[in-house]
């Protein structure tokens, strides 16, 4: 592979303070696409009872941005190593904007499904690159992960917040609101990129060929891989459909690894994937992505669902979430100064299985049990993203940074498609494929807190041992030199 990435901007600053115009208009970039992850999981009710569709309707209307937005990301990351970062970032955000202006124009389930996968590919025109700029803002290494700290826990919160969001609007405003609101925060993320970041330089771009045979394969990996869960609950687990998926998803990737392997400008260098941290931080930033995802799909159904909250009132719920990852800095930092990058991973790994365990007998029991699940939960998502992020990228080769971030996000979105897509199915399997809207009895309650907790139960079991494994293949290191 003879990709070349810039090694940083023309300009790079000597504290967080002197980059904060740079710093904020990326951050708010970056906040926008992960709010978007999540922001209509809030009105999924409300969406079900305006357009009408099954829980699998609902499934992709989540589902549908995390698919296109993961499996696009190397390919954006590719193109605007060639065409200019600053410039791509522009141009998704711009494109971010205004695909949400056509929510207007949405009368079906289909094609808000079709408006959340557009948005999913305009957003991964921007969020390798965000992450990308906030590294090379800082020649300091020390000021890098810091850096990168401030992005994540911005976007991971977005992730988070946007049923907060998405709640207090509802309680005021119609749904397709939570779509409109994207237009002027992406236009002030436009207007703070082009005040405070730099351009490229011609001579950092690469002339490489883009691998568009790469980007097919991986998208219909991706996309079968999710289709054969779902199907699998409409036509069944035998059917030629659910089969034809679930072959035609094993034969993509195997295509997509056997081109990647021959190609000479692959989209993903497979050798770097032999590097321990690099594919150990990758498969613990899936199980966490995996266990978030799967964890607020599911209890918005519960709050909405089988407690009547309102959409308000649903998203408040999600404080404890929000408050923790904010507060979880000096959690993480003090176990990754004193352990190191494999035991601190190993400990967050832990704790999400122990929140998920949590969660799986909590759903029955009120309130204040689910909240101290949530929070334990999500303590251990603050520290394997964090530390995974930061030693993934600076694991990377220096002229590689960009296909780190991109790698990062492809194995969070994939961890999101696969949570969502789970526990969608689960539930339906489980409880119905349709749950019905209004006040429901104490039997159905009692039936989906049953399939509430086998779901969470699997998801401890699935993600502790993929978050787990993941983590033993880190060092012990605190410092980009020992990778």
């Amino acid at each position: 592979m003879t990709t070349t990435l810039a090694p940083s901007p023309a300009r790079t600053y000597t504290s967080l303070r002197a980059a904060w115009v740079p710093l904020a208009a990326l951050c708010l970039a970056f906040f926008v696409e992960m709010v978007d992850n999540t922001l209509l999981t809030i009105a999924l009710p409300t969406i079900g009872r305006d357009l009408g569709g099954s829980t699998t309707t609902l499934q992709w209307i989540t589902g549908a941005y995390s698919l296109t937005f993961g499996g696009l990301l190397l390919t954006a990351g590719s193109v605007a190593d060639r065409l200019g970062r600053r410039r791509v970032l522009l141009v998704g955000l711009a494109a971010f904007g205004l695909i949400s202006l056509a929510v207007l124009a949405v009368s079906t389930g289909g094609e808000l499904i079709a408006l959340r996968a557009s948005l999913g590919l305009a957003a991964a025109l921007t969020a390798p690159i965000t992450n990308s700029l906030v590294f090379r803002l800082f020649e300091d290494p020390a000021l890098r992960r810091r850096a990168m700290t401030v992005m994540i826990v911005v976007g991971m919160s977005g992730f988070i917040l946007g049923p907060v969001l998405g709640g207090t609007a509802l309680a005021h405003l119609p749904w397709q609101w939570l779509l409109l609101i994207n237009a002027p925060l992406a236009l002030l993320a436009v207007l703070g990129v082009l005040r405070g970041v730099p351009a490229d330089r011609p001579e950092d771009l690469t002339r490489d060929r883009l691998d568009l045979p790469g980007a097919l394969l991986s998208m219909l990996a991706i996309g079968l891989g999710c289709f054969t869960l779902t199907s699998g609950v409409e036509h069944g687990w035998t059917s030629a459909l659910t089969l034809g998926c679930a072959i035609g998803a094993l034969a993509a990737l195997a295509a997509f690894l056997v081109h990647e392997r021959r190609t000479a400008s692959p989209m993903l260098d497979l050798s770097l994937l032999g590097r321990p941290t690099i594919r150990g931080a990758a498969l613990a930033q899936m199980g966490s992505s995996l266990a978030m995802a799967g964890i607020m799909f599911g209890l918005i159904l519960h709050f909405q669902y089988a407690n009547g909250w309102s959409p308000l009132v649903a998203g408040l719920a999600n404080l404890p979430m929000i408050l923790t990852m904010i507060g979880a800095t000096p959690v993480s930092e003090a176990l990754l100064s004193r352990l190191g990058h494999r035991m601190a991973c190993l400990v967050g790994a832990g704790l999400l299985a122990l929140g998920l365990a949590g969660m799986a007998l909590a759903v029955s029991h009120g309130y204040l049990a689910i909240a101290a699940a949530m929070i334990v939960l999500t303590l251990g998502m603050r520290t394997v993203m964090t530390i995974c992020a930061v030693a993934l990228v600076e694991a990377m080769p220096e002229n590689r940074t960009s296909l780190g971030a991109a790698l990062n996000d492809t194995a969070q979105e994939l961890g999101t498609s696969i949570g969502t897509a789970l526990v969608g199915t689960l539930i339906a399997v489980l409880v119905a494929s349709v749950l019905p809207a209004g006040t429901w009895d104490t039997a159905l309650v009692t039936l989906f807190h049953h399939g509430e907790a086998i779901t969470y139960g699997a998801l401890a079991v699935v993600v502790g041992l993929l978050a787990g494994w993941g983590a033993l293949t880190l060092t012990d290191s605190r410092t980009a030199e020992a990778h």
